[in-house]
Formats: C-alpha cells, structure tokens, sequence
C-alpha cells in the first residue's frame, strides 16, 4: 500500500463543548495519511488515476466550515469516513490538534487509524 499524506493543515472549524469554543471557529491542524495504490498514476501520470490531494483540501476546508464538532474525536471519525468513502481511501491515520488551548500546551489532539470495509 502507498501513502499520500498531508500534514500541518490548517482550517477553521466549530469545536467544542464550552461556551467559549461554542463561540466563534477555533483553527485546527491536520494531518492525515492516506493508504491507496498509486501504481496507475504512477504509470500514467494523470491526476485522474489518484487521490488529488488538492481537492481533499479544499473539500476539508468547506465541510468543515460548515459543521461543529463537540469533541476532536467525532471531527476525526467524520474526517476518515470522507476519505474512505467519498475518495476511495483504503485506509486513513488521521491527527488533529487544537492549538494552544491550555497554558504551557501547546497542541491537544488526537489520532485515529479506519480502513475501509471492503
């Protein structure tokens, strides 16, 4: 299996369960590897024959504008579902961190692994 990875992405988003994080969008970073056979594209050069890493992030950029999240695990979960089913991904690590939300931290976050279950 191949990775195509994108790390350190920053996008703003609705996260969290206090009034204050309720209150206005907090940036996240991301970052995620991404598991798929890039064999084809490999042989054909053609964007068309992999996961364009550009659209994943101005994807990740739109849903996530528009959806809050109470917990980094649920906006991880939502994050790995979309590469597995809308991008075809056979299996995803995906981390994201809230930055600098307690003193002397400076990134919270977690870390998941989803394959595909086909």
């Amino acid at each position: 299996m191949d990775i195509i990875f994108i790390e350190d992405f920053r996008v703003s988003t609705q996260i969290g369960i206090y009034p204050r994080e309720k209150a206005m969008p907090q940036t996240v970073e991301i970052s995620l590897q991404i598991g798929t056979s890039t064999t084809t594209a490999g042989a054909s050069d053609d964007i068309h024959d992999t996961i364009d890493y550009a659209v994943v992030v101005d994807r990740l950029r739109r849903e996530l504008g528009e959806r809050h999240f109470n917990l980094l695990e649920k906006l991880a979960d939502y994050v790995a579902t979309l590469l597995l089913e809308d991008f075809g991904a056979s299996w995803v690590r995906v981390s994201i961190a809230k930055l600098g939300m307690m003193r002397g931290v400076r990134r919270v976050g977690v870390v998941i692994e989803r394959g595909s279950k086909g």
